[in-house]
């Protein structure tokens, strides 16, 4: 069985599921460094011969039509600058009748275009985040069907968890799986990033960067909390079997 990673990073989830499928998966990316990094751990892994990596941008795949029999991407097609046209790219690569998952960062339905403050929202995770547009989850339902897929299943998973998914990002108290996020564990990094950069120990710019990401981790708290932003919309989709040529 092969398996397309459409946006795979250095591959965490696509040796984790050939492992656990023994299917051969391959992983979309425009990264090298990235790509050399995987091949790095998945011959460490020693799953070389069922994990491979494609150098390629996915509104643009470098792949045959009907090459693969299944595809995923998790957290990576809300990067897309056109919905429609990535889903079109894993629709043309899929074979018909094939099954396509999908993991997206979506704006909710109690997102509110007319709101000052759901506005500012929005813009912060979309810089914070390097995302063009955060779509709605209708939006992207729409254009898996505009890509010609049909929509089996669309679910907004952070509406089953017990707990609040973003509360890793905002412990409300100390705690050391997540020290990093919390006010004194801000403060400290921040102070040691700044006596660093002043030693000439760390790059110049290092505690700039440290501060955006910041800003971007609590974009991320405000549109929890808020309820406009969720990062775990959960689709599955199938590419339709071809009609069959009539009879003569």
């Amino acid at each position: 069985m092969k398996v397309l990673d459409v946006g795979c990073g250095i591959g965490g989830p696509l040796r984790e599921i050939a492992r656990f499928s023994s299917a051969s998966v391959t992983g979309l990316n425009n990264n090298d460094y990235q790509i050399s990094r995987g091949q790095e751990l998945n011959f460490s892994v020693g799953l070389s011969e069922t994990c491979n990596y494609v150098k390629g941008d996915f509104m643009n795949m470098p792949i045959p039509d009907c090459t693969f029999d299944a595809a995923y991407a998790l957290d990576a097609t809300c990067h897309a600058p056109d919905a429609v046209g990535v889903y079109s790219e894993i629709f043309r690569v899929l074979k018909p009748g094939k099954l396509f998952a999908m993991d997206e960062w979506c704006l909710t339905d109690k997102y509110d275009p007319d709101n000052a403050r759901h506005l500012s929202i929005k813009g912060e995770l979309e810089l914070g985040n390097g995302l063009p547009d955060i779509r709605t989850t209708r939006q992207c339902i729409q254009a898996l069907k505009d890509a010609g897929f049909e929509v089996i299943l669309a679910k907004d998973m952070a509406e089953e968890s017990p707990l609040p998914w973003y509360q890793p990002l905002n412990p409300s108290q100390l705690s050391l799986t997540h020290f990093q996020f919390t006010r004194i564990g801000r403060f400290l990094g921040q102070t040691l990033l700044k006596s660093l950069e002043f030693l000439h120990l760390a790059p110049e710019g290092s505690l700039r960067i440290c501060r955006f990401l910041a800003t971007s981790v609590d974009s991320l708290v405000k549109g929890g909390k808020e309820g406009i932003f969720t990062p775990l919309f959960f689709v599955l989709a199938r590419k339709p079997l071809q009609k069959q040529e009539e009879q003569i």
